[in-house]
């Protein structure tokens, strides 16, 4: 099943919602829509900013980030630093681009142009702004006597998390779209969860961030995820199959 997330706007279980159906117009579910995005994004930007302003003045939460790296640190087994290492290896912010960027392709190649631009806004854009807040925070890695990874760039917010998060964020609004059953949907939900937490303690674990660095950064994904998916309904509200502005067709 091909992956089509401007179908996921506009359909459930793979038919289009008419207005006939769900009683309501177009706009009114753009609207919706607007009004969800900027909720999910105005909790996100405020959670990011509590962490940020905690860890910028060395509060309470330095020091249970500190805590934490210890304690796990010192409780690292060779066959679980294998399997972490696996985890944070293949959820990169290069593996996330390059699943990106398939994906992308794909559906550029079947002229989704909708798809393609909410691929390179949400996957594209959010590493981009990961790399500027990790230069504008400027935060050091936790120093550990005997690290399993070294790293020298720096830390808030986590990459592989905010990437992660974005990427099966897109996952689950994309089967949300396709289906109306909640057992799909929480199903869903929950495994892009627990994806996304496995990476960010990968990360953790691994002592190249703090506690701090990866619930920031899950607050900084789900912001930009719900800001571009926000925006996108509002300046392109249909899913498209040619060109932009092009209602996508029932399916006989």
């Amino acid at each position: 099943m091909a992956i089509d997330f401007e179908t996921a706007m506009i359909s459930s279980a793979g038919k289009p919602r008419t207005h006939q159906a769900v009683g309501e117009s177009p706009r009114q579910r753009g609207r919706g829509r607007l009004v969800c995005a900027s909720l999910v994004l105005l909790l996100a930007v405020t959670g990011f900013a509590a962490i940020a302003q905690n860890v910028t003045t060395g509060a309470s939460l330095s020091v249970l980030d500190v805590h934490v790296a210890q304690w796990l640190h010192q409780r690292a087994t060779p066959h679980l630093t294998s399997w972490m290492m696996a985890v944070t290896t293949l959820n990169s912010t290069l593996a996330v681009s390059i699943y990106g960027a398939a994906i992308a392709f794909y559906q550029g190649w079947h002229r989704r142009w909708r798809c393609v631009a909410t691929i390179i806004a949400c996957v594209g854009g959010g590493l981009l702004l990961n790399d500027l807040l990790k230069h504008a925070f400027h935060r050091g890695r936790p120093l550990l006597d005997h690290p399993l990874l070294t790293l020298e760039t720096t830390s808030f917010p986590s990459g592989h998390v905010a990437g992660s998060t974005v990427f099966y964020g897109l996952l689950v609004v994309w089967i949300f779209g396709r289906t109306q059953q909640w057992r799909w949907r929480l199903s869903a939900a929950a495994i892009a969860a627990a994806a996304i937490a496995l990476v960010a303690f990968s990360r953790v674990y691994l002592g190249v961030h703090f506690l701090s660095d990866v619930v920031a950064a899950f607050a900084e994904g789900v912001g930009w995820l719900a800001l571009c998916l926000g925006a996108l309904a509002a300046v392109w509200p249909h899913g498209d199959v040619g060109k932009p502005g092009s209602v996508a067709k029932a399916a006989p």
